[in-house]
């Protein structure tokens, strides 16, 4: 089970040192951005800087974005490059934050990095453009509203999502004597049983191969997507206190912790993609994968199975957002490229260019042609109507590091019982949450 391209998107626990080490110097979260300097800053045009992702595919895009604005805007030139190389983007981010270098705009903003950036003084809240907060709501709809920022405002644009489901390999299902078509896999009790089936058929040693590093992002692809599906899209956190720790939340870990008893599924981790190389018949994964998948796995997806059988699935979006950087003077350039930037024209060649899903409320019907003459993503794009993202809080890191760290000891090796393991890591997220 293998993300596209996480180490470089997701930020380290080494970034909140950097991070943390600019707080002194810098002000609170739209402190770069009030008062006079603020509206000359908002209002000014003239060139800009922006950094994009090293993603082959959203290269491509980006630099064509790029040529488009430009040719049509030579007084407003943009000069664009790829993130430049780190541990992770995020950390990069930081520290241009830090030194008061960042770009004006970043294709490539992890919404568990955003309340850090905003900490540090460093992004400029869109709504203080005024038709920022309405751009926003009728490009993205009520899926915005997951993406606020604790004092209510917006450091960030929901750009694109890559909504998580279970993809399976038709050819190991048949050699199982499981039915390609009919998988089984609609409920998570189906889903322990295929798995069973799988294993003992021999057709493959590995019903699942999550990865059981100690990464925090890694329950984003375990835990968090099934959890998504059984409560119907509830965050981790919510209003402040950890949801997790419930009959949901237990029944989730219950059936990992059966797949690691069972031997379903390896605790080992694997250098590579257990689902590309046929190590495993079952991954989670996005839309990005269908082009990693193509003419290695004769693939099916199905969503992600819920306890019990229901109409309308749930899972973790895995998204990407744009942020303006307070260090920007030409703020008025950098929020209209931004407009531009996520437009109906050019949100259709990201979606054709890349696979991954623009974060448009019309999705489906904007690009009807497209999903049309490619149905491997239709239903993709039906999925990115409901999904969750990671809770907006100061210690986010923290809070995904405590959680992963329980669910290590309990689910993965059963150092400790379930119980015990999410009541602790409740309370000590409980009081992160809280910490400002």
């Amino acid at each position: 089970m293998k993300h596209g391209k996480v180490s470089s998107r997701i930020l380290s626990l080494t970034a909140i040192a950097v991070i943390g080490a600019g707080l002194a110097a810098c002000g609170g979260g739209a402190s770069s951005s009030t008062g006079s300097g603020a509206n000359s800053a908002t209002t000014a045009k003239g060139p800009i800087k922006i950094w994009y992702s090293n993603n082959e595919s959203e290269v491509k895009w980006g630099k064509d974005m790029v040529a488009s604005w430009n040719a049509a805007h030579p007084d407003q030139p943009i000069d664009a490059q790829e993130i430049p190389a780190g541990k992770s983007s995020e950390e990069v981010i930081g520290a241009a934050i830090t030194a008061g270098n960042a770009p004006c705009l970043v294709f490539n903003t992890s919404p568990v990095s955003v309340p850090q950036f905003q900490k540090q003084g460093g992004l400029v809240p869109l709504d203080s453009f005024p038709d920022g907060a309405q751009y926003i709501k009728d490009r993205t709809g009520d899926l915005a509203d997951q993406y606020k920022s604790s004092d209510g405002k917006m450091y960030q644009l929901p750009w694109k999502s890559n909504p998580v489901v279970l993809f399976y390999n038709k050819d190991i299902f048949a050699k199982a004597g499981l039915d390609p078509a009919n998988p089984k896999l609609a409920t998570q009790s189906q889903f322990l049983d295929t798995a069973r089936t799988l294993v003992k058929s021999g057709a493959v040693a590995n019903a699942v191969w999550p990865s059981t590093a100690s990464d925090f992002f890694q329950s984003w692809f375990d835990f968090y997507p099934f959890y998504a599906a059984n409560t119907q899209g509830s965050q981790l956190v919510k209003d402040g206190k950890a949801t997790f720790n419930s009959d949901q939340g237990k029944q989730v870990a219950t059936m990992f912790q059966t797949l690691y008893k069972e031997n379903l599924a390896s605790k080992e981790v694997y250098k590579g993609d257990s689902f590309a190389d046929g190590k495993a018949a079952m991954s989670l994964a996005g839309p990005w994968a269908i082009a990693s998948y193509k003419g290695k796995v004769n693939w099916g997806e199905v969503p992600i199975p819920a306890a019990a059988t229901q109409d309308k699935s749930y899972t973790f979006s895995d998204a990407k957002n744009v942020a303006m950087y307070s260090a920007c003077k030409n703020q008025g350039t950098a929020w209209d490229v931004l407009k531009f930037a996520t437009s109906k024209e050019q949100d259709g060649k990201l979606l054709s260019q890349t696979g991954q899903m623009p974060m448009r409320k019309d999705l489906t019907t904007a690009y009807a042609d497209y999903f049309t003459q490619n149905p491997a993503y239709k239903n993709f794009a039906d999925q990115a109507a409901r999904t969750v993202e990671v809770p907006n809080l100061n210690n986010a890191v923290q809070v995904w590091q405590t959680f992963r760290d329980a669910w290590s000891k309990s689910v993965i090796f059963g150092n400790q019982s379930i119980d015990d393991a999410f009541n602790g890591a409740s309370d000590k997220i409980n009081q992160l949450a809280a910490q400002k």
